[in-house]
């Protein structure tokens, strides 16, 4: 797979996605407003396992009260709490963000570190918040897979791994390293609104001739 190859990729996958009337995730509209790693970080926190909508609410409402680890750390729990509903596992997410705050002023100045060894010391942050911390918070080249990054290199057969850290080795073996910011945004919208989880919209898609569709059991 040359360069040229993902080229056409990222422009087909990019056409399709606009076809649909799709925009970024939720954290790249974030990080494109505000070009803050903290935020870019809390946003991440705050988008596991949430809709897009309610990330984007819940962050605008939380960063309303503090928009530093200062003011974060000094926020009340319940006052976290209540910002960031109905964010998913929301009291859990109000201890991190909490911790985490408090852990930035005390250890790092108030700003946030931008390797991912230190990225992954901080509570609750795992692979994918550090990579697209790194990527949409400092301009750091970093590949950052989620559940739909993960199926589609498989199922396009860039990939044949069992894990998310797994694909994200071999994606840095395979894909050159100017695809590896966009990845992520890309994938996650495809993957939302064409190369779904279940039965995947196929008939939509523009690599649908050549995609070997690896597991790909049933498609619309």
């Amino acid at each position: 797979m040359d360069e040229q190859y993902w080229d056409e990729i990222f422009a087909h996958f990019r056409a399709a996605i606009e076809k649909e009337g799709g925009i970024l995730p939720s954290v790249s509209l974030i990080a494109e407003k505000e070009n803050d790693p903290f935020k870019v970080l809390i946003a991440t926190i705050l988008s596991l396992r949430t809709k897009d909508e309610v990330t984007i609410a819940s962050a605008s409402r939380l960063f309303a009260l503090a928009e530093n680890p200062d003011a974060m750390q000094h926020l009340s729990l319940s006052a976290i709490q209540e910002a960031i509903y109905p964010a998913g596992f929301y009291k859990t997410k109000a201890k991190t963000i909490k911790e985490i705050s408090r852990i930035l002023v005390e250890q790092y100045a108030g700003k946030v570190p931008s390797t991912q060894q230190e990225l992954l010391s901080l509570p609750g942050v795992g692979v994918k918040t550090a990579n697209l911390t790194l990527n949409l918070g400092f301009q750091i080249e970093a590949i950052c897979v989620d559940c739909h990054v993960h199926q589609i290199a498989n199922r396009m057969g860039w990939v044949t791994t069992k894990t998310p850290e797994q694909t994200e080795k071999v994606l840095q073996q395979v894909m050159p390293r100017r695809f590896w910011i966009p990845l992520n945004e890309l994938l996650v919208r495809y993957g939302q609104l064409i190369c779904t989880p279940i039965s995947p919209f196929c008939s939509k898609c523009p690599e649908s001739d050549r995609c070997p569709k690896l597991k790909v059991t049933r498609s619309r």
